[in-house]
């Protein structure tokens, strides 16, 4: 196979005029190749452009210059460092982070070649939706959010996110408006460029991908279409996109047999999940400003996260107020563990569960950073647990007698129904 650079070939940076040596060929796509190189003993990776893209896409140069002189939005992102280029060669590339062989690709998940617990595929969700987040705070667009440009850890939910040279200032036009599947219906149709609502819809897509392993515009109205053209496309996407699961009209609903994934994953998920879905591909198809905001994925998925426990199977399930449901893996009747009620959320108490300041103060929300408390077994009677004080102030709990006690640090309140822990600024009650 002919490939546009050679091993132990040098290329140079613009910015810092490093020399990097190609080491093997990883990949090529629409745009270019990808090698693994070296420069001082570390690993990078560099992208080079065939000659035509270079040539179809006049701001190509001008939009990476920009992306590096604005610098990453967060580690998440592979981000161009600097650009390079090679001694009587008309062709450039940009160097960016290596991609660590433990991430997968969306691609590996949707054929189940990864397998990661729900936990962490909901952390995978969440860090997706807080990186773009910050990448729309810069006042950027990526304009192509699909799930080929996403690569995550299967056991920790960390993720990443490749092509970063389509990133552009929002609303910019360009030479990329998306990848069919993930276009918002304005881009379908040619009615706008890519911007931060397109984004917004094409993000909603993706995070239905990874938790219902299914598209949500796919049902009845793509199973009849007996050749899939543009025009087929155009009409699904574009014209008369139609949620599968819209409650007001179900002539795209799935057709058990083909699309069995949104069947059985849309049942496994609390209604709360399938609301904001609901919203995303009801109000969210028509209009642009009625689109699910980043930070409200990040409280919904938070809320998902805390909801998870576990059946006496192993099997994970979601607490879901509205509904009772048998365990998906074994169908036994779910016993559910203590539970944490915070303002209108819930916190499952399992024996692995650790809140974070997120929980215990609401004056720092989102924050993860260092656990403050943590569910633990009571050393001298294993049919004991209580709630781990890891902070460094004193919890005030109030018995169901309205008795008060102090809990410092590193020690325990019993997990028992009705007693109300004031952590500092917030006040939760422990349910059973």
């Amino acid at each position: 196979m002919s490939t546009l650079l050679q091993s132990e070939q040098i290329i140079y940076g613009d910015l810092t005029q490093q020399s990097y040596t190609i080491d093997t060929f990883l990949g090529a796509g629409t745009q270019g190749e990808v090698y693994r190189a070296h420069a001082n003993d570390k690993a990078v990776a560099i992208k080079w452009y065939f000659p035509h893209y270079i040539q179809n896409d006049q701001q190509l140069h001008q939009r990476l210059e920009n992306a590096i002189r604005k610098g990453s939005p967060d580690n998440n992102f592979l981000w161009p460092l600097e650009l390079v280029t090679q001694p009587n060669n008309a062709g450039f590339g940009y160097v960016m982070p290596l991609r660590a062989a433990n991430f997968k690709s969306i691609v590996d998940l949707m054929r189940r070649r990864a397998e990661p617990s729900f936990y962490a595929l909901i952390s995978a969700c969440l860090q997706l939706s807080e990186s773009f987040l910050q990448l729309h705070a810069k006042g950027l667009c990526y304009r192509d959010i699909n799930f080929n440009n996403v690569f995550f850890d299967p056991d920790t939910g960390d993720i990443l996110i490749c092509d970063n040279d389509n990133v552009d200032v929002n609303g910019a036009t360009g030479a990329i408006n998306g990848t069919p599947r993930f276009m918002a219906p304005e881009l379908v149709r040619g009615d706008a460029p890519p911007n931060t609502e397109s984004d917004l819809f094409s993000l909603s897509i993706l995070l239905f991908y990874m938790l219902m392993l299914h598209h949500p515009l796919e049902g009845k109205k793509e199973a009849s279409i007996r050749c899939f053209d543009q025009s087929a496309m155009n009409r699904l996407y574009g014209t008369e996109p139609l949620f599968i699961f819209d409650p007001q009209d179900s002539s795209n609903a799935p057709v058990v047999g083909l699309h069995d994934n949104a069947l059985v994953y849309w049942a496994l998920y609390p209604q709360f999940l399938r609301d904001v879905f609901t919203r995303a591909f009801t109000t969210g198809i028509k209009d642009q400003h009625g689109r699910i905001r980043e930070n409200e994925w990040r409280v919904i998925l938070i809320n998902l996260r805390d909801s998870l426990f576990y059946c006496r199977c192993g099997g994970q399930n979601f607490y879901d107020a509205d509904t009772v449901k048998n365990c998906w893996a074994c169908n036994k009747a779910l016993i559910y563990p203590p539970r944490l009620r915070i303002n209108n959320t819930v916190v499952m108490l399992n024996h692995d569960t650790k809140l974070y300041a997120h929980h215990t103060d609401q004056s720092q929300k989102f924050n993860f950073s260092t656990p403050q408390a943590a569910v633990n077994r009571h050393p001298q009677d294993p049919n004991r647990w209580g709630l781990q004080n890891l902070s460094n102030n004193a919890w005030t709990i109030t018995l169901p007698d309205n008795s008060v006690k102090i809990v410092d640090p590193q020690r325990s309140v019993n997990l028992a129904a009705g007693i109300s822990i004031n952590f500092g600024n917030i006040t939760a009650e422990i349910c059973v």
